[in-house]
């Protein structure tokens, strides 16, 4: 009995099904050289002008490739102020890596402080030919720090852009303290958000068009810590400066792991 017992399990070990590995993740990096890797990220830079002078939303800064940098395996996108002018980072996948349905995890530190506006998000990779909103847009992360505690998750479309309804506001204690779990799952079916594994907010329109659904089509990712602005407050406190937004890891899944 005890023979036969032994061979089943070793028929289990044999013959059992593959281990999960990395095979599902579409996209990966935990920022562990010392430089960003371009073959994935690009540099957005300056004041967005004069194609979209403050970004779209009359923001302050300025983007430059110095306030992107990896210290400690970790990116760092640090906004700094000098003289009467702010300075941060904004990077994106853009035309590198871009993907249709997966789950996006993001590990990362929130900066604080009055006119900080740190952004986890995604666009549609064909904005340049249709523009937005009707290109897409899905907030995985939004956070403001004139309202301390507060995540949003947002979609825009073309029926529901800039204050979109389709949003949630999450309240969340000491969100601001060390590093936390931003994630997105996305099938042709809904777009679903959850901050440190609990689900806060989950996108399904019925009747799915082309108006209030541009999500049957690859996105590209795009990570950056605005300053003041439409969302962000124009009132911004200029003795919180330098602030950092740390971002320990990013994956890309091609199933669910929500």
């Amino acid at each position: 009995m005890i023979f036969r017992i032994f061979l089943i399990l070793i028929f289990l070990l044999i013959f059992k099904g593959p281990e999960p590995s990395d095979n599902s993740i579409l996209f990966t990096d935990d920022f562990e050289n010392t430089f960003l890797n371009l073959n994935h990220w690009n540099y957005e830079l300056g004041d967005g002008c004069p194609e979209l002078c403050g970004w779209g939303n009359n923001e302050f800064q300025i983007y430059t490739k110095e306030n992107v940098f990896i210290r400690d395996e970790n990116l760092v996108i640090k906004a700094t102020k000098q003289g009467n002018k702010y300075y941060s980072g904004r990077i994106t996948t853009k035309d590198k890596i871009e993907f249709q349905y997966g789950t996006v995890e993001v590990k990362a530190k929130l900066p604080t402080g009055t006119g900080v506006w740190p952004a986890i998000w995604m666009l549609g990779h064909d904005i340049d030919d249709i523009f937005w909103p009707l290109c897409g847009e899905i907030d995985i992360m939004e956070y403001v720090g004139k309202t301390p505690g507060k995540i949003h998750t947002t979609l825009h479309t073309k029926d529901s852009y800039g204050q979109s309804i389709n949003t949630k506001v999450t309240t969340i204690e000491n969100i601001e303290d060390g590093f936390h779990i931003y994630k997105m799952n996305w099938d042709k079916n809904k777009i679903q958000f959850s901050v440190d594994d609990t689900i806060v907010y989950t996108f399904s329109p019925a009747n799915k068009n082309k108006i209030n659904w541009p999500f049957d089509k690859p996105f590209y990712l795009i990570l950056n810590l605005a300053i003041g602005g439409e969302f962000g407050g124009f009132e911004v406190d200029d003795n919180i400066f330098p602030q950092e937004f740390i971002i320990d890891y990013i994956k890309v899944y091609e199933n669910s792991k929500l």
